[in-house]
């Protein structure tokens, strides 16, 4: 009796983050990427609607752990300039819906990481500021795991 090929997942090259307004959770999960992976992933961020800007709890705790997130501009679906993503993760459920409705006419993989929206925190600034650090602990996490750093070849 054959057995079953193995097969294994080809190699994600670039990934979209998306949320609702492209303010905190994709912003600051882009910006993971980027810090963790440099160049060998293309990663990009957007949102569902239009954003103002980007969230100053986002900047500041994502300063926290060394990430400069201050020069973020908000994009929605619409601005993209590239839509060929081997992997779209929406943060919310409008993204999700949104990103389905993509890989109608674009072949790509979609996760779904439900993440919490901080903003719906009510509070002191410490309060606010705890939530926007969990979401980030949290995302943080999920991006290590599903994105494991790689060393280069031994010798």
């Amino acid at each position: 009796m054959a057995a079953t090929p193995v097969l294994t997942p080809l190699p994600v090259t670039s990934v979209l983050f998306a949320c609702t307004y492209n303010m905190i959770r994709s912003p600051m999960a882009a910006a993971m990427m980027r810090h963790y992976h440099g160049t060998r992933i293309y990663v990009d961020s957007v949102g569902v609607r239009e954003g103002d800007e980007v969230d100053p709890f986002a900047v500041a705790v994502m300063e926290e752990i060394g990430i400069d997130l201050s020069k973020h501009r908000c994009r929605t679906f619409e601005d993209l300039e590239d839509t060929n993503f081997d992997l779209i993760v929406s943060l919310s459920p409008e993204a999700q819906h949104r990103a389905i409705e993509m890989t109608r006419t674009m072949a790509c993989d979609v996760e779904f990481w439900n993440t919490f929206d901080p903003t719906l925190v009510d509070g002191t600034r410490d309060a606010m500021l705890e939530a926007y650090r969990q979401v980030r602990d949290g995302m943080l996490a999920k991006v290590k795991q599903r994105f494991p750093l790689t060393r280069g070849p031994t010798v």
